[in-house]
């Protein structure tokens, strides 16, 4: 490793939709002969096993108040204080040239001290609302980087319509071919984000058991499950007669997306990207809870372009989700044209875009620095 190469810390964690992106951002700054450094929490690093091994993980010490008790949210302050006073420690020794925030409470202590030792830094929101996180550092950094357009923004904040990077592995298949539905071996990829969706695996494969049989006996189910509802959804497609592989993570997305006839998927801004850079016919299930809706925010580009069918959670039923599912493979010709349209959404130079964008802002800072200096 080039220890005089610039070094990128990224500072991210919580669930897959952070990390995947950040991962993209990893990859193509390593190409440009960058040090990089990820900071996040022990959760956080379940999602960094497909980051480069080029790429140092440093774990520290965060917390979020959406789990756990009384006595675990009364330590959460405790526990990011010490994670921001560990950081601005190595970061005074590491001296990155950038810090760059892809949200989630992991990212909390990487930022912080990136503020306090007045680093250059930057932060992605990946969902067409800011999370909580990357609202709180929106006006406290120097650029804000957008996945989603129109992103809500505070205001006196603009922001740069970057897309959403996705990992190498998505780009390898940007614009796979697609074969449309028809009498022979199909694939359905159900997926409820990083973590799995429990409508999803109370719905859809009742959904999948309605279909007519001669359309059943062609399908594969990939269904990514909760590992509690894992034994029951496999029972219920076996059950059933219906070929399904059930698994409560699956590492292999861009292929199994890649070769799918549909999915069926939650819409985290993660799974928007993919399918978009892949081109593959939805159907959209934005989970109800999620912060200002933003999920409904994710979904429009692909819903509006033609390339997605959206169902609320209300509307969540079998008899519906079979009606859409018969409506993509029953018509070629229409799945055809939904592949191509998710394909109009996408922004495959993501990653790139915002790697220019740390770079641009490392060589106006130093230019800043050396005005200074004169």
């Amino acid at each position: 490793m080039n220890f005089d190469a610039p070094l990128l810390i990224i500072a991210a964690g919580g669930t897959g939709g952070h990390m995947f992106p950040a991962q993209a951002l990893a990859e193509a700054m390593l190409a440009r002969g960058w040090r990089v450094k990820l900071s996040t929490d022990a959760r956080g690093a379940r999602y960094a096993g497909g980051f480069p091994k080029e790429v140092e993980v440093e774990q520290i010490s965060s917390a979020t108040f959406a789990r756990g008790g009384l006595a675990s949210k009364v330590m959460v302050p405790l526990r990011i204080t010490a994670g921001v006073f560990g950081a601005i420690f190595r970061m005074m020794r590491d001296r990155p040239s950038v810090v760059v925030g892809f949200g989630g409470y992991p990212a909390i202590p990487a930022m912080a001290a990136a503020w306090v030792l007045k680093k250059p830094r930057m932060i992605h929101e990946q969902n067409g609302v800011l999370g909580r996180v990357n609202q709180v550092f929106a006006p406290r950094v120097n650029r804000v980087a957008c996945g989603t357009w129109p992103t809500t923004l505070p205001a006196g904040v603009d922001g740069v319509h970057t897309g959403n990077p996705v990992r190498s592995a998505v780009r390898e298949r940007a614009g796979a071919a697609y074969i449309s539905p028809g009498d022979y071996p199909m694939s359905v990829l159900v997926m409820g984000g990083s973590q799995g969706a429990r409508i999803l695996s109370d719905v859809v494969p009742a959904a999948m058991a309605a279909l007519p049989l001669d359309r059943l006996q062609n399908i594969r189910v990939s269904h990514q499950a909760r590992p509690e509802d894992i034994d029951r959804v496999a029972t219920f497609y076996a059950e059933n007669g219906i070929d399904a592989d059930v698994e409560p993570f699956f590492h292999d997305v861009p292929r199994r997306m890649s070769e799918a006839q549909l999915v069926i998927t939650r819409s985290g801004a993660s799974s928007i990207a993919d399918l978009s850079v892949i081109g593959r016919p939805a159907i959209l299930v934005p989970f109800a809870a999620a912060a200002a809706d933003h999920q409904t925010a994710n979904a429009r580009g692909l819903v509006e372009a033609g390339a997605a069918i959206m169902i609320p959670e209300s509307k969540m039923t079998p008899e519906a989700v079979a009606t859409q599912i018969s409506l993509v493979l029953d018509h070629p010709e229409g799945a055809e044209a939904m592949a191509r349209a998710a394909l109009t959404v996408g922004k495959p130079e993501a990653a790139e875009t915002l790697a220019d964008m740390v770079e641009t802002l490392t060589r106006s800072t130093r230019a800043g620095r050396q005005d200074k200096g004169h």
